[in-house]
């Protein structure tokens, strides 16, 4: 009798054990359990750590929580100002109801990578090429809402929405190129017209000063040739002015010895009137 104890005593510790065995399940830190007991949701969603189901009667199925990040793959469209890109995005979201996850949807990634790819070529076409070059933070925003409206009811939240590139084809590529380099063009010319009237003004200014003391010309003057010269040119052009020539050619003229010479006028020789030539010989003389 004692011996039937113990035997059924064994089986049952080994059922309970095959049960155990069975039925448990653990449930990691970034997981949540969803049990379905015949096909109908049971219970409250399992937390993380050891949890134990009934065999062959409860599923349980495993959400997981983590931030998730998914590539959005390329899409086409034509702008607004009918302009041809090509837009790729990533999307970040996580699951916040592990129970509307399962039941709502049937496969809720799946279902939000295409909510992703709609509304980015829905983005597309209602923006211009500059909001898409420029202006991506209001996009980012617009697609966020576009996504996060419908997945709501899926049990998931979309944390954020970046567009990664826009893919412009070669002939806008030029174009863009050949505008930025005209608008730079403009610029420039813009900037050397204003330095050119400031240095005009400069100048005008300068050369009222130096037309009151003329020793300043020429000051300016050597200094010019000595910034030429210390380039070590071969050729020096040296501007001379009139004014030392005339100078000089003053300091030449010979001074008068007494102030009666300088009043009397200088009286020049007569000339004397040239002889006359001699007459010819006459036919006589010549036969002589």
């Amino acid at each position: 009798m004692l011996q039937e104890l113990l035997g059924v005593a064994a089986a049952v510790a080994a059922g309970g054990v095959v049960y155990v065995a069975a039925a448990a399940r653990v449930v990691k830190q970034y997981e949540r359990g969803v049990v379905l007991r015949l096909g109908r949701l049971r219970g409250e969603v399992r937390p993380p750590g050891f949890t134990l189901v009934v065999p062959a009667v409860d599923r349980l199925r495993k959400v997981n929580m983590q931030i998730v990040t998914m590539p959005i793959p390329a899409q086409e469209g034509i702008t607004r100002d009918n302009v041809t890109v090509r837009v790729d995005a990533v999307v970040y979201f996580r699951v916040v109801d592990a129970a509307a996850a399962i039941i709502n949807v049937e496969d809720y990634r799946f279902a939000v990578s295409q909510m992703a790819q709609t509304s980015l070529r829905s983005i597309i076409g209602k923006s211009e090429l500059d909001d898409l070059l420029s202006n991506r933070e209001k996009l980012n925003e617009g697609l966020e809402l576009m996504i996060d409206s419908p997945a709501i009811g899926w049990g998931v939240q979309i944390d954020r929405v970046e567009i990664k590139d826009v893919s412009l084809p070669d002939t806008m590529k030029r174009s863009m190129a050949r505008q930025a380099e005209a608008d730079r063009e403009r610029r420039a010319r813009i900037i050397n017209a204003d330095a050119e009237l400031q240095a005009s003004k400069k100048l005008a200014e300068a050369a009222k000063e130096m037309s009151e003391q003329p020793a300043a010309l020429q000051l300016r003057l050597l200094q010019t040739v000595v910034a030429v010269a210390a380039e070590k040119n071969s050729t020096l052009v040296l501007p001379f002015p009139v004014e030392l020539l005339r100078f000089l050619e003053k300091a030449q003229q010979p001074l008068p010895q007494n102030p009666q010479q300088q009043q009397e006028p200088q009286q020049q020789p007569q000339q004397q009137p040239p002889l006359p030539p001699p007459p010819p010989p006459s036919p006589k003389d010549v036969d002589e």
